[in-house]
């Protein structure tokens, strides 16, 4: 019974972990209406960039706070110097826009800053935490901590009138355009956005397993997240991550020693593929009906 509760514990923040990596994912597609394949690098460059400013000798904070300028700004530069050329052209071409920076990033940023794993030490101890029976490891504790403030401050910030338009955006770029409201600007914000979440995740999940090309790797259980959420959901991101990452403790923890391991990647793609066959639009997500 402990064990299990272990499992459960330890998933769920595990899950808020993945929520915060997926955030910018939803961010995106709210206001530009795209999927951002390129989210799993945007993690890896704010991660990178945290640890380069910490190398220069700069406290973690200020390290974490530059790192969301240099993100922010580069969302910026993205639709600025790509997407706004895209303009008008089929969807699945700014998809593999994003897929080809995707691959860009995944290759120039450790080429540029060192392939090799490094650590990113955020002030946390290693020693668990122990309730009991029930040992919740520490990183992962404050990591799902700062997940629900940042989740909380999202949905707060679509509250808001900016928000508000973003969301406009995202619905219809021709009215926006027709009311006057900056298509460009929305798509800009929500880019720079993303890039702030990305240095969360990035930091929080450097600090649990070292900062190098691998970290680009959470880009997969992002996207079970948001499809078992909805695309379009910031509450279906909590939700979403919630489940994928109890489902793959739990069941792995029990599977692994019976099958040699490696069943988490199983249990994400199948809740990948039983999301899109049993409910396509996931959990909170938007039920669009298009005649074909």
């Amino acid at each position: 019974m402990w064990y299990f509760l272990e499992l459960l514990a330890n998933g769920a923040l595990v899950g808020l972990m993945y929520s915060l990596a997926a955030l910018g994912f939803v961010l995106i597609y709210k206001s530009a209406g795209v999927p951002n394949l390129a989210q799993g690098t945007l993690v890896m460059a704010g991660a990178y960039a945290v640890w380069f400013f910490i190398s220069l000798g700069l406290p973690l904070w200020i390290a974490v706070l530059i790192g969301c300028v240099v993100l922010f700004v580069f969302g910026l530069l993205v639709e600025r110097l790509l997407l706004r050329h895209m303009v008008g052209q089929p969807v699945i071409m700014v998809v593999m826009l994003t897929l080809g920076l995707e691959i860009l990033l995944r290759g120039l940023v450790p080429g540029v800053l060192g392939a090799a794993p490094k650590p990113l030490s955020i002030g946390v101890g290693l020693s668990p935490v122990i309730i009991g029976d029930v040992f919740l490891n520490r990183a992962y504790l404050w990591g799902g901590v700062l997940a629900l403030v940042l989740i909380g401050l999202s949905l707060a910030f679509f509250r808001t009138r900016l928000g508000t338009k973003m969301r406009a955006v995202s619905d219809d770029h021709v009215a926006s355009w027709a009311v006057g409201l900056s298509v460009e600007r929305a798509i800009g914000l929500s880019w720079g956005i993303a890039g702030i979440a990305a240095v969360g995740a990035g930091t929080l999940w450097g600090s649990v397993q070292g900062v190098d090309w691998t970290l680009s790797g959470l880009l997969f259980p992002a996207i079970a997240v948001v499809i078992l959420g909805g695309l379009d959901s910031i509450p279906g991101v909590l939700v979403g991550g919630l489940l994928v990452g109890i489902l793959g403790s739990v069941i792995p923890g029990y599977l692994d020693s019976m099958v040699g391991g490696s069943t988490r990647e199983v249990v994400t793609s199948l809740i990948i593929l039983l999301t899109i066959l049993v409910r396509p639009y996931g959990i909170f997500g938007r039920e669009d009906i298009e005649r074909i």
